[in-house]
């Protein structure tokens, strides 16, 4: 009983000071700020007049501007009529067309004492509210069947999340190290994290954190070694020439893109490890006189079970993703072959081949990785 309450306090502990790191990375500034948006004050409209006498139809695409009004519903301008341009122009992806009663964000400039609105702009339409109630329908579906659990696990995503926003993307617009190794570190943080969290302050989270690390590091040997073959430049994802257009040439965006491999996978890898861990730890509790090979032995069974659906993970994750250019490419009648050889498909077959094969790889890991700890002396101050 005692060791018992000795275990949770450290869990605890663990738990709140990875909550106070999450909480001053989010208040952690990023040193990024357009001069654009100075001066502007981000607030929630509702549109209730548009003009479209200058909005063209070609095709199944319109093109023009789109002139509304707009009653602003929040800050000290709530309640003020501004009218706005809303420019459309013909890319269904970007392009927005509103219609009276729909909520949108709007920008609006002051002038120098702030007392009243000059322009305004409408952004897009202000899905805040609606993030907002998703999140805490996810937040109370997580702690409703994990209870405690589910709360370190809720942590652990808004550390990653804190993680990414704050201190990767910063770091290598920066140029700090270079994309690959903020990369893995980022991961490898993240890892930790996370396992110790779920998994406690045990010899469990240390199992599961030593599997994943062993198969991410392998994901992202093959991201290098086959993206060199593969020859893919990082220009095949969406906004990444814009990104070197806007003030940072010196980046090297085939890096980034083999440093999103690394990350895309980590999640799926972890999975894997704490379902091996997990099973050899209950395993072990069982059996205690089981043997290193018989445990090892063990972990080998569970891991192919969970591999057995584990490998189309990312192939399904990331074709779900690209369906519509699929449709495209069967209605067009493109041949196999030439839709194999294009750069973005090469791109997508690298990062799902290279993840699932440290995804099939960490399950081997994690087992001998838990065998010897949970059989030896290794990690003896950390309760089972």
């Amino acid at each position: 009983m005692k060791n018992r309450f000795k275990a949770v306090k450290k869990d605890l502990i663990f738990t709140c000071t990875v909550a106070l790191v999450t909480i001053a990375l989010f208040l952690l500034p990023t040193g990024f700020r357009s001069s654009a948006y100075e001066g502007t004050v981000r607030v929630k409209a509702m549109v209730i007049e548009t003009d479209d006498s200058m909005v063209r139809q070609f095709g199944i695409v319109k093109q023009g501007v789109q002139n509304i009004k707009a009653r602003v519903l929040s800050g000290k301008f709530k309640g003020e009529i501004c009218e706005a341009s809303n420019n459309i122009v013909g890319k269904m992806e970007v392009d927005k067309v509103f219609a009276p009663g729909d909520k949108i964000l709007m920008g609006l400039t002051l002038d120098e004492n702030g007392s009243a609105v000059i322009s305004s702009v409408a952004f897009d339409y202000y899905r805040i509210n609606t993030a907002i109630i998703l999140f805490v329908v996810f937040a109370g579906t997580l702690l409703f069947f994990a209870g405690f659990t589910g709360l370190k696990s809720l942590l652990s995503f808004l550390l990653s999340v804190a993680v990414f926003w704050k201190v990767f993307i910063p770091s290598i617009l920066h140029g700090f190290l270079g994309a690959l190794p903020i990369a893995l570190l980022t991961t490898f943080f993240l890892t930790g994290c996370i396992m110790f969290l779920v998994g406690g302050l045990n010899k469990r989270g240390l199992v599961s954190f030593l599997g994943a690390c062993a198969g991410i590091f392998l994901t992202f040997l093959l991201a290098v070694l086959f993206g060199a073959f593969f020859r893919v430049n990082g220009a095949v994802k969406p906004f990444t020439e814009i990104l070197l257009y806007s003030g940072f040439p010196h980046l090297n965006i085939t890096l980034i893109f083999l440093a999103s491999i690394v990350i895309s996978s980590s999640g799926a890898i972890m999975d894997v490890a704490m379902d091996i861990a997990s099973a050899l730890q209950e395993i072990r509790e069982k059996a205690p006189g089981i043997s290193l090979k018989e445990l090892i032995s063990s972990g080998f069974n569970v891991g192919r079970a969970v591999i057995g659906t584990m490998t189309t993970t990312l192939l399904l994750a990331y074709s779900g993703s690209y369906i519509s250019l699929l449709m495209y490419f069967m209605a067009q009648g493109i041949p196999l072959e030439n839709i194999l050889n294009l750069s973005y498909v090469s791109a997508e077959i690298l990062a799902t081949l290279s993840g699932s094969i440290g995804i099939v790889a960490v399950a081997p890991f994690t087992a001998v990785i838990g065998g010897i700890i949970f059989k030896s002396g290794l990690g003896r101050s950390l309760r089972p």
